[in-house]
């Protein structure tokens, strides 16, 4: 093959040669840092991964000095997209001194910097890794892992660290334990080679080795050792660390994921498989290191061949490999051109003794592996290793070890070796190794072997179950450098002589041509000794190889200075010629950074360009003809054929894009053996193209002769010429009446037959690539947009189905193409000794496989036979026949496996397929649902990747299966279906939800909000009222018809200086009336101090905060302005008394309202919580209310612990309860031991009985006594609860400690309590012995206190000096904590035993011992436990009063007071009023967030009655202050059920209460009501309130109901709990968005409730956006139409998506139908476009105008239609019936909502009047209508109407019927007017006249008429009667209303039967 005139005629042109500079060059001079950087003399340096390292360079510096000269390297690969579309650009990676700089860019883009990086010390090597993040850290073994993470990063080496950065702004640094000499990446993260160090030849003692290589996974894990699996020398499979340093990796890939090594003792090349361990092998590794030391005869063996290693070393055995290296190379390593070097003959005598010593790879140095150590330096590992000799025993061997042994992650499989070569050189380490594959797919393992000029091929493919890799037969092929093309799967090599030639595989293509680059001349070349290894065989030891070639080193650094050459070197070169040749011009002379298609050539100047090698071919029909040709032919054959279509398509000067399928078709037909110089339309071909023909071998090439004057031929060519026939048929000519023109017949065409040659490549394959070229043709036909390529594929496909004459495919291609097919046409004659040599494959039919007629087939319910098809090149006929195959024969196993019996596929060794089947599957089955079926074709669909741009380009005919299982899916879609199913059917609404449920928000909820875009200067003042980031836009569709949202502000804003309004009396003196209004201002401040809590509830998770920003904290303003002169009135005057830090626990709620507004999805770090840090002291209260709140929305856990350690020892009291609270909150119910030990601390209860006592604040061991209920949330743990319930009666102390507020620590320890049992009930297992419900009821009712258990015994020893308590327990301190904490344990049980120790008391003298309020919270208990009691009305509420208060208490409405001696009324009134109040608070929880009609209306007439009662005469008995405290209560109740919902009523209640200021109104109610507003319009009204056990819980902890007396009243209740009810909060707001818009809108949605004991299953309509229910009470949620496209949401199986469609802001994406307006638009839909259709429809489709489209759609496409197609211009004319149908056809489509109909619509149309006209020159679209018209008359479809009546496309419409009529009467007339005749002759097999043909090829597709062959065959000659033929036609198919009108024909009888 590689004779050299072959060599000259074949020259493949590369692409456009650039000058080649790295980019990052440049940059580095403009960088900052260049002063520094002496980039003067750059030069190229050694390539990156120079296999020797520092040493060498050092070699090869010596005429330079180190400082003058720069190091640079680089690397490209191709430019990665993050979507995943083709990108066609280079990336670089350079790498200068200390600065690292990445850049894109290409030819065609501008080329720039993406990042640079600039380290402290110089970069060693930089790369490019992908690294992996599992999701879940915990199954690690795992590799497939679903949820993995991919991480691109860039990894920077130094000499002590590697930096990473990642694309998305991470970066991490990495300590290095060791000296590392490489870095690799692979498929799974970091691979380090250690280089190994002088000391650790193995001295006399030996001793094991220490790992050499090691994985990193992941920048934050920890480096680990590499292990291998090997066969192992003593039999079974060893896993051991690598820790042989004698191999080298010299490349690494990642897939297929392998590593090559190269064993510099044995020289020889080794690949292994890299993968993950398995957790065996791990545990293999870890105890073989733990046996009592190694075997004795393992020890032994590891130090034999570590003895034999350091002698084969040769010169040194304590020097460093390194060293050794470097100086056998360092006389050779000449800086003068690569030819000049020579080769130092210090090869080691003893290397024959290592290699005969084991070929099985050294595996001994792996055995032995000990615990290794990396605390030292890497400098000296020999004091750390452990000492190991042979016979060492445990005692010794274990002396040293300090450290765990660390389980590797990585694994090495060995694969191959190569085989060993007698006279293989020291260092013929490989200096570049790819892999490439070949023109046919084959895979190649290719590695340079410099020093002996040679290339090897190792040719490798995956096993039949992909598990392995088997390696095949090497090839060697002579280079001096090589670089892999992988864009054409070719590879470049540079040959001894300086030439680039192209290889496939090991196969030569050509050499390249490269404009501008002298070629070297061959004569010169020709001198040099060529190798004795011919190309293709495997070099064998026997094969003495040419001692003098010259080791070529990769990274010869070429000097700058000329040196002169040292003589000596110069004798025994036989490479003189060649360098004086080779000084004149410039060489290529070396090859490096290909990427794609591109590859940079280094010259022998100094120079560097970059060529690119051109593609195979360019046009999408010549690719698809190749790669079916190539599928077909066996692999040598095809690789041939490509490499001469190569060749001559890529000639110097080759030909330009239009003719690359004429210079196809003669190339292929060369092939077959035509002489395409003789053939009439293909010399037409090549005598015009613009090159000399030497394509065909057959003949001498000649030139094209240039004549001025032209000649007949021209003429002639002209004629013959395709445009010339496809002028002929154009409507032009026929309208101009042109007559036709014929060529003139050339003499030389009759004269003779062409004969074809038969010895050519192709020729025996003729018919397969026939077959194949026409299974393209079929392929191609599904494409609407490839139809130019038919038309020229088809006149190849003729020519060649007559020379084989198979008249079934050429009637076949007439009936497609009846103006392209003439029947006068040339044939060759291939005589039948030829025929005899052809292949005949088996899978050739003789009748033409055609994809519509297998269709059509389909459609009518006939048998159909398996389809042919190539796989991968005839995708799109397969996904037709399997889609087909599913929805109209409703197959369901046509997807499922891969082998569908309805494809058959066709490859090159083709056994004989069972082609017979039975026809009787083809029946439509009834067994499947047929919704299923429209749902399995287009998830099936969108999983092969199907896009609504492919199924535009079917044909119409094909596409409507498809499109009707769309139309079917879009109306009743699943909620969960992926994104690319959503977009096929066109649910925009569903892909966008589906899309946004893979993103995380980083902006609000819903579009931009609104509010944010006011100036700022119109409000100023109400800019810092801390509520101007709600979402405005949704809660105006919420609260459309009022100003409530305004009024809540109004309300609760507490930035703004109140207005006090005092009068004053003229008898007070000026001084007084000051003081009376700064007593005024006193009262109101009590209120404003309230409202921040409020405001928190409001704003609750509303903002995303802007992380280089603080978070704004609006002040809380105490001044006043009195009118009427608007002064201010202070506090701070002097004037009046103000109670010392009134202020303090305000601005405390005021920092938790602020932190309360960030979204939990919002991005915060634990810097910026830092950051907001207040510098004045004064603000301080509200920081730590700002972190409480960040812990209950979740980003507290972001803190470092640093920084909380921090804030806790300032010993703030705020702050540290702030972030007890915050951070239990976070970690709720987790049980966290570093958060238990951070709370432990300040609970002295908690703390070993010895430790020191810490003086901690009475509320912040309140807090962390809560916090440590939170973190141990439903955990019942038994230590955590037996030290609460002790706490809960924990007796004063004996020194002032644990006396003042006593009763808030009792009721936290309760609370607490209740929270780790919560809900638990009876079954606390493992507390039996606490017996803690008996010691709760203890606790409640009072009693002796019991014996104090314990370790805490001693403290209670003395008893308190102050409060003389005695041995009973102290119920007023107890009571509230036992009673809730009853209550939670038992929560939800209905434990009626439990219940019964609640019930109020029913006798007087009871009564007497229980404080009213205390009554209240044992009612409230009571009703939780007996939770499925609760009913909503006011009878169950009054059964909860016993009956001595019912028969003798005032009722709430009395107005005088009844008598009575022995019965204390007080007690009574009181004890009613509570008890009231405790049931309705319970009602409260039961229908929290539900919005419960009746629960709302009960508690609002008891509201209603206690604001009467406050105001009545009797007021006075039941006391202002309960009234008040009762009223409060029924207020939070009613918020509780109306939470989020904004109600009217209660907001009225609300700021009736709001305005009460004086007299009893203390901070505590005023607290209570704007609490209760705030719930009431809970976050914006977008969430509610849950029923959970653990929401009650925060509710009971947030609302517990005794409210503090004054703004510092902390002694019953932390008032830090009020915030907790943020953990009851959940997002329920569904807030429709219109899809198209973008905005939110109404939607109707339909809720159903599943089925409980008290109501059965119901649905309800809604108005969103809206609250939901509590989600696990629902069944399912459907957006309802009409406007709306339906959208079903199915919570019966599970709740997760709906929980994070709400979490995410509640977006639920909805599209409006089309022909449909907004509910904002258009409220009571009279404007729609059908509600117009009530009138009659036909008179309303004349009567749609087309202005009117825009009111009822908003598709561009259908207004554009509108504007162009439908509005009658001036003066119509005729055109205006084609106005209306197109009028009426938009309207069709708009009202059956399928605008994607439209262009079916126009193409039925259209076509069918081209028929009319008869202008058909091709039967394409009579096809698709006649598909069309078979799908709609097909069984399956006809089932579907029967079951779903008024959907389907082309439903109710006329428009087919009449396009059907229309067609049948052109044809029928065609037929009376003369068509009879022509329709004869051809039945009877002769020539028809060429004016009827097209006309005859429309009639014939149409009526599906046999052809004449099939009709001789089935011998209908002779039939007499038409029931005759109508037997004989049975077995053609032919229906009926055919066969009417062939009849007369073949009966001979003349008059036609037409009906």
């Amino acid at each position: 093959m590689s004779d050299h005139s072959d060599e000259a005629a074949t020259m493949i042109a590369a692409g456009d040669l650039q000058e080649f500079a790295p980019r990052g060059r440049e940059h580095c001079r403009r960088h900052p840092s260049a002063l520094t950087l002496q980039l003067r003399r750059l030069q190229p340096a050694s390539e990156l991964c120079s296999s020797d390292g520092a040493a060498g360079l050092v070699g090869s510096l010596r005429e330079v000095t180190i400082h003058e000269r720069q190091r640079e390297s680089w690397q490209l690969r191709k430019g990665a997209s993050d979507v995943g579309e083709e990108v066609d650009y280079d990336e670089e990676l350079y790498v200068a001194s200390n600065m690292v700089i990445w850049s894109k860019g290409s030819k065609t883009q501008a080329s720039t910097v993406y990042k640079a990086f600039t380290v402290d010390s110089p970069v060693l090597q930089a790369l490019w890794c992908d690294f992996t993040i599992p999701q879940e850290k915990s199954d690690k073994a795992d590799v497939s892992g679903s949820g993995e993470i991919i991480e691109k990063c860039i990894c920077i080496l130094q000499n002590s660290c590697i930096n990473v950065h990642s694309i998305e702004g991470k970066d991490y640094i990495a300590a290095l334990p060791f000296q590392v000499a490489n870095v690799w990446p692979t498929k799974y993260g970091l691979l380090f080679e250690r280089s190994s160090s002088s000391h650790e030849v193995p001295p006399s003692p030996p001793r094991e080795p220490l790992p050499t290589m090691f994985s990193m996974l992941h920048p934050l894990d920890e480096i680990t050792p590499l292990v291998c699996k090997s066969g192992g020398v003593f039999g079974s499979a060893r896993v051991q660390y690598v820790a042989d340093y004698t191999m080298r990796i010299v490349f690494l890939n990642t897939e297929p994921s392998i590593v090559m090594t190269y064993d510099t003792v044995q020289s020889l090349h080794t690949v292994w498989a890299l993968r993950r361990v398995k957790p065996e092998e791990q545990n293999m590794v870890l105890k073989f290191s733990e046996q009592l030391g190694t075997p004795q005869h393992m020890a032994t063996s590891s130090s034999l061949t570590a003895h034999l290693r350091s002698f084969s070393k040769g010169d040194s055995p304590v020097g460093s490999p390194f060293q050794n290296y470097s100086s056998i190379h360092s006389q050779s390593r000449s800086v003068s051109s690569p030819s000049m070097q020579s080769r130092s003959p210090s090869i080691s005598n003893m290397a024959a003794l290592s290699r005969s010593h084991s070929p099985a790879l050294g595996v001994h140095s792996f055995s032995g592996v000990q615990r290794f150590n990396f605390s030292g330096s890497a400098q000296s590992p020999r004091r750390h290793s452990i000492t190991h000799s042979p016979n060492s025993t445990s005692s010794d061997s274990f002396l040293v070890p300090e450290t765990e042994p660390i389980v590797p992650e990585l694994c090495i499989d060995h694969l191959w070796t190569e085989t060993v070569t007698n006279m293989r050189e020291k260092n013929s380490q490989a200096s570049k190794v790819f892999i490439t594959t070949d023109l046919c797919g084959q895979k190649f393992l290719c590695f340079l072997v410099e020093s002996q000029l040679q290339l090897w091929c190792v040719k490798f493919q995956e096993s039949n179950d992909k598990s392995q890799l088997i390696f095949g037969s090497v090839t060697n092929i002579q280079a001096k450098d090589a670089a892999p093309v992988e864009g054409i799967d070719t590879l470049l090599v540079l040959d001894g002589s300086g030439n680039l030639v192209l290889y496939s595989g090991v196969v030569r293509v050509g050499k390249v041509f490269i404009p501008g680059l002298p070629a070297p001349s061959l004569t010169m070349s020709n001198q040099m000794p060529r190798p004795s290894t011919p190309l293709d065989s495997v070099s064998t030891p026997s094969k003495p190889l040419n001692k003098h070639l010259a080791p070529l080193e990769e990274g010869v650094l070429l000097s700058p200075v000329p040196e002169l050459r040292d003589s000596s070197k110069l004798h025994d070169s036989t490479y003189i010629e060649d360098c004086t040749f080779q000084q004149l011009g410039t060489f290529i002379h070396a090859l490096r950074d290909p990427v794609h298609n591109r590859v940079t050539l280094e010259l022998s100047n100094n120079t560097m360009v970059r060529i690119a090698i051109p593609e195979i071919a360019t046009s999408e029909l010549v690719k698809r003809c190749l790669q079916g040709v190539k599928a077909i032919l066996p692999k040598e054959i095809a690789v041939q054929m490509l490499v001469k279509w190569y060749n001559a398509y890529n000639a110097p000067g080759g030909p330009s894009y239009h003719s690359e399928w004429n210079l196809f078709v003669t190339c292929l037909m060369n092939m077959m053996g035509y002489n395409t110089e003789r053939l009439s339309w293909t010399r037409n071909v090549s005598k015009h193209l613009d090159f000399e023909g030497s394509l065909s071998p057959v003949i001498a090439p000649k030139k094209a002769r240039p004549s001025e004057t032209g000649s007949d031929e021209d003429w002639e060519y002209l004629l013959s010429s395709d445009y010339h026939k496809n002028f002929e048929s154009h409507p032009v000519a026929k309208a101009l009446r042109l007559d036709p023109l014929e060529a003139l017949a050339s003499k030389d065409d009759f004269s003779q037959s062409l004969s074809l040659d038969s010895s050519t490549l192709l020729f025996t394959h003729i018919p397969a690539i026939f077959f194949v070229l026409h299974l393209i043709y079929e392929e191609l036909k599904l494409n609407s947009l490839m139809g130019e390529g038919i038309r020229s594929l088809v006149v190849l496909l003729v020519q060649l189905a007559r020379d084989l004459k198979l008249d079934a495919y050429i009637d076949y291609y007439y009936r497609d193409y009846p103006a392209l097919v003439k029947a006068s046409r040339q044939t060759c004659v291939i005589d039948q000794v030829q025929t005899g040599f052809m292949h005949q494959p088996a899978f050739f039919s003789p009748e033409p496989p055609s994809i519509f007629q297998w269709l059509s087939s389909c459609l009518k319910g006939e048998g159909v036979q398996p389809y042919p098809y190539l796989p991968g090149i005839c995708e799109r006929s397969k996904l037709v026949v399997v889609s087909v195959a599913l929805y109209i024969l409703g197959d369901e196993s046509a997807v499922s496996n891969e082998a569908s019996h309805y494809l058959y596929k066709i490859t090159s060794g083709q056994r004989k397929q069972q082609m017979e089947q039975d026809d009787n599957r083809c029946s439509f089955r009834h067994s499947t649902s047929v919704s299923s079926l429209a749902e399995k074709l287009v998830i099936w669909m969108s999983d092969v990747g199907f896009t609504l741009r492919d199924l535009e380009s079917l044909p119409f005919g094909v596409a409507l299966p498809i499109r009707d299982a769309i139309y079917y899916c879009r109306e009743q879609p699943a909620s969960d279906w992926p994104e690319a199913v959503c977009l096929l059917i066109g649910r925009q609404d569903l892909s966008k939800q589906a899309c946004e449920g893979n993103l995380q928000k980083g902006k609000s909820s819903v579009g931009p909000v609104l509010s944010s875009d006011i100036p700022s200067g119109t409000e100023s003042e109400e800019d810092e009222d801390g509520m101007n980031d709600m979402n405005e836009e949704v809660m105006s569709l919420i609260w459309s018809e009022d100003l409530r949202v305004q009024e809540v502000r109004r309300l609760l804003q507490s930035a703004r200086p109140v207005r006090v309004n005092v009068v004053q009396m003229p008898e007070a003196s000026d001084h007084e009336y000051i003081e009376e209004k700064e007593n005024r201002l006193l009262q109101l401040c009590q209120r404003t101090m309230a409202l921040p809590v409020g405001r928190g509830m409001f704003t609750l998770f509303s903002y995303h905060p802007i992380p280089t920003e603080q978070l704004p904290i609006p002040k809380l303003n105490l001044t006043g302005r009195a009118p009427p002169r608007n002064t201010t009135v202070d506090l701070n005057s002097g004037n009046i008394d103000v109670p010392p830090n009134m202020a303090c626990w305000a601005s405390f709620h005021n920092g938790v309202a602020a932190g309360l507004k960030i979204a939990p999805a919002s991005q915060i770090d634990s810097a910026w919580i830092v950051y907001n840090k207040p510098k004045i002291a004064e603000l301080a209260n509200e920081y730590a209310g700002f972190l409480m709140a960040l812990g209950l929305n979740g980003h507290l856990t972001k803190l470092a612990t640093l920084n909380i350690h921090d804030y806790l020892t300032k010993g703030h009291e705020m702050t540290s309860i702030g972030l007890l609270l915050g951070v239990s909150a976070a970690k709720l119910g987790t049980m966290d031991v570093a958060i238990t030990r951070l709370l432990s601390i300040h609970i002295p209860a908690l703390l070993p009985p010895t430790s020191t006592e810490l003086d901690v604040p009475h509320n912040v061991q309140v807090a962390a006594v809560i916090g440590i209920g939170l973190v141990y949330q439903g955990t019942a743990h038994r230590h955590t609860a037996e030290v609460l319930l002790a706490e809960i009666g924990r007796p004063p102390g004996p020194e002032m400690e644990y006396c003042t507020d006593r009763e808030s620590y009792s009721l936290a320890s309760g609370l607490a309590l209740g929270m780790v049992c919560l809900g638990h009930g009876s079954n606390l297992i493992g507390m039996s012995d606490l017996n803690v419900p008996e010691q709760l009821y203890q606790y409640m009712v009072g009693g002796h206190r019991r014996f104090q258990a314990g370790m805490h015994r001693e403290k209670h020893k003395s008893p308190s000096y102050q409060i003389k308590e005695g041995d009973t327990i102290n119920v007023d301190v107890t009571c509230p904590g036992a009673t809730l904490a009853l209550a939670m344990i038992y929560l939800k049980t209905n434990n009626r035993s439990i219940a019964d120790w609640l019930q109020a008391p029913d006798t007087m003298y009871l009564l007497d011992f229980v404080k009213p309020e205390f009554l209240l919270l044992r009612t409230l208990a009571r009703c939780l436990i007996l939770w499925d009691d609760i009913l909503p009305n006011s009878k169950w509420v009054n059964s909860n009063v016993p009956q001595i208060i019912r028969e003798n208490s005032i009722s709430l409405q009395a107005t005088e007071l009844p008598s009575s001696e022995d019965l204390s009324l007080e007690t009574l009134a009181q004890a009613h009023v509570y008890i009231i109040a405790g049931a309705c608070l319970s009602l409260g929880f039961r229908f929290a967030g539900s919005e419960n009609l009746a629960a709302f209306k009960c508690l609002y007439k008891y509201a209603t009655d206690f604001l009467k009662c406050l105001s009545a005469p009797t007021a006075s008995i039941t006391g202002h202050y309960n009234l008040e405290t009762c009223l409060s209560v029924l207020l939070l109740a009613l918020a509780m059920v109306m939470a989020g919902s904004g109600n009217l009523k209660v907001l009225q209640l609300c700021r009736f209460m709001h305005k009460k200021t004086g007299g009893e109104m203390n901070y505590g109610f005023h607290l209570a009501h704007h609490m209760a507003l705030g719930l009431l319009f809970l976050g914006g009204g977008r969430y509610s309130l849950s029923t959970s056990n653990s929401s009650i819980a925060a509710l009971l902890c947030a609302l517990y109901p005794h409210f503090p007396v004054h703004s510092t009243d902390n002694r019953y209740h932390l008032q830090a709990l009020r915030h907790l009810y943020v953990l009851a909060a959940e997002p329920r707001l569904l807030t429709p968005v219109d899809v198209d818009s973008n905005t939110p809108c109404y939607a109707l949605i339909e809720v159903t409730y599943k089925g409980t004991q008290w109501y059965a299953e119901a649905t309800e309509e809604l108005m969103a956006p809206t609250l939901l229910p509590e989600l696990h009470l629902l069944k399912q949620i459907r957006v309802k139409g009409p406007r709306y496209w339906e959208l079903l949401i199915d919570l019966s199986k599970g709740t997760n998506h709906l929980k994070s469609i709400l979490s995410k802001g509640g977006v639920l994406y909805v599209k409006l139908r089309a022909g449909q307006l907004s509910y904002k638009e258009d409220p009571m839909g009279w404007r729609s476009l059908l509600a117009q259709t009530v009138t009659h429809r036909n008179s309303e489709a004349r009567a749609f105008k087309p202005e009117a489209i825009s009111a009822f759609t908003s598709d561009p496409a259908l207004f554009s239609f509108a504007d162009y197609f439908c509005k009658p211009t001036v003066n119509m004319g005729q055109k205006q019936e084609i106005l209306d149908l197109f009028s009426s056809i938009l309207y069709e489509c708009v009202t059956q909502e399928n605008p994607e109909m439209l262009p079916t619509y126009i193409a039925i149309d259209q076509a069918v009047r081209r028929l009319e006209r008869k202008e058909m020159s091709e039967t394409f679209e009579l096809w698709q209508i006649k598909l069309v018209l078979e799908f709609f008359s097909s069984r399956s479809h006809q089932e579907r109407m029967s079951r779903n009546p008024n959907r389907g496309l082309f439903m109710n419409s006329e428009f087919l019927p009449v396009m059907k009529c229309t067609i049948d009467n052109t044809l029928d007339q065609w037929l009376q007017a003369g068509g009879d005749v022509s329709l004869h002759s051809y039945l009877s097999g002769q020539p028809t006249e060429d004016s009827q043909l097209s006309m005859l090829a429309c009639f014939l597709i149409y009526h599906s008429v046999p052809t004449p062959g099939q009709l001789a065959a089935g011998g209908l000659e002779g039939s007499t009667n038409f029931s005759e033929l109508l037997l004989k036609f049975k077995q053609l198919n032919v229906p009926v209303r055919a066969l009417l009108r062939l009849a007369p024909l073949l009966l001979r009888n003349p008059q036609a039967m037409v009906l």
